[in-house]
């Protein structure tokens, strides 16, 4: 007579140490586990709904200013700062990870407009209405103490609205009335770049492509120049006006442009008859966008107080962050580690939010990773699942943010049911050619 048995190594069951977990003995053949998919199904509903309900995404609120913060910037290789300009013409500079004031003076007379750091050290530029832009080295000491002395002062025959530094060259472009391409040492610009316009909002210079700038117009318009040539290469005319311009920085042709109309306009500089994406979802202007280090997500601040995060590839917002006593956003930032976003109000406040809601904050050991990477994968899985579905995408907003959604949306449906019924009733041989959503917002494009 045969007899099967189980035999096993007493080296593979058992422990080396106390401390160490204990194996299992698992086969994984799938005949073995028909209740596989349903229990995957319970582990993703739970999963999303533990998510949710540990989603709190404010860290901090870094309070100073007595006016509005309407211009803030990261520096580019430390992770803990961050400089913002007030309406007073406060100048402060943050550690984000001590949340309080390392250095602070009063930079100009009027509203700061603009902050930009540079590479070359500790180094910052700020530009304001009183036609001054200033650089400030907070690391310089006087007498012990950190020098609220500006290094150096450039005086402009209007007031300035924008600043941008060059990634490496020691060059900077202001804009006010026109743009202006300033060295460090020189006390008038060296280039003046201007194509009809009366007043430019914004200026950026590309950080990957360093010769190219893109500036927004009060006549609506975007306008690509080239540094090289000293021309501009690309007239783009909007709808509405443009707002706030930023580039990917990974791929760098692509820049977002932050509208009146509510929605972000993503671009390719080599095609500008039509937006490659429309990020929609906020009830108000957008003042402010800004993507994050690996160009896979993007944040925008509105003028209806709530800061939105979207999938660059996608059109609708992924999370919005709001607090009962933030008011319009004017200024919003991704950190450098692409895990917090910086947010600048009119109530004088700079917020820190984690850019994953729910995320843990501090270290994690290899088994807790390994855990919430399954449970990504498990809600990925069955993401078009109803209910998990519903459950993830549920977000508790304001009253006012709802109500103007449903005005918005009514609004839409029934422009969209009443050009329906004009194509209906119009001769065949007068009917217009349907125009794509992604060019309607478009005027026109000049080169």
């Amino acid at each position: 007579m045969k007899v099967k048995v189980l035999s096993r190594s007493v080296e593979e069951s058992t422990r080396q140490r106390s401390n160490d977990i204990h194996k299992l003995q698992r086969n994984l053949d799938p005949s073995l586990h028909p209740f596989e998919k349903a229990r995957e199904y319970t582990r993703a509903l739970n999963a999303v709904k533990v998510e949710r309900m540990f989603a709190k995404p404010f860290v901090g609120a870094l309070s100073g200013h007595v006016d509005g913060v309407y211009a803030m910037a990261k520096h580019p290789k430390k992770l803990d700062w961050l400089v913002s300009g007030g309406g007073d013409g406060d100048l402060r500079l943050w550690s984000l990870s001590e949340q309080k004031t390392l250095w602070s003076t009063v930079g100009h007379k009027a509203m700061i407009t603009g902050v930009s750091s540079f590479l070359e050290g500790d180094r910052f530029l700020s530009c304001s209405n009183d036609r001054t832009v200033k650089i400030w080295d907070p690391s310089t000491d006087i007498d012990g103490a950190s020098s609220t002395i500006p290094v150096a002062t450039f005086t402009g025959k209007n007031a300035f609205s924008g600043i941008s530094h060059h990634r490496s060259d020691n060059i900077f472009a202001t804009s006010g009335s026109a743009i202006d391409i300033w060295d460090h040492d020189r006390a008038e610009p060296v280039q003046t770049l201007n194509w009809g316009v009366d007043t430019i909002n914004t200026v950026k210079f590309n950080q990957t492509e360093t010769n190219i700038i893109a500036s927004t117009g009060s006549d609506r318009t975007i306008i690509l120049y080239d540094l090289r040539t000293s021309q501009p290469v690309t007239k783009l005319i909007l709808a509405m006006r443009t707002n706030a311009i930023a580039w990917n920085p990974m791929e760098a042709f692509n820049f977002v442009a932050a509208n009146e109309d509510h929605n972000v306009y993503a671009f390719d500089m080599r095609k500008m008859d039509k937006a490659q994406n429309i990020l929609k979802d906020h009830v108000s202007a957008v003042m402010s966008v800004d993507y994050s280090p690996t160009g896979e997500e993007i944040v925008t601040g509105s003028y209806d107080r709530t800061i939105r995060l979207f999938n660059a590839r996608l059109g609708h917002s992924r999370d919005i962050y709001h607090t009962n006593r933030m008011q319009r956003v004017f200024s919003v930032l991704y950190t450098m580690d692409n895990k917090y976003v910086i947010s600048g109000s009119d109530d004088g406040n700079v917020r820190l939010w984690k850019a994953r809601a729910s995320e843990k904050m501090g270290v994690r050991d290899y088994r807790e990773r390994a855990h919430l990477e399954y449970s990504e994968k498990l809600k990925e899985k069955f993401a078009s699942v109803p209910e998990i579905r519903r459950i993830n995408r549920h977000r508790n907003v304001p009253k006012a943010i709802k109500t103007a959604t449903k005005k918005k949306s009514i609004m839409i449906n029934a422009r969209k049911v009443k050009e329906e019924n004009v194509r209906k009733h119009t001769k065949s041989e007068n009917l217009k050619e349907r125009i794509p959503e992604r060019k309607k917002p478009i005027v026109g494009v000049k080169k």
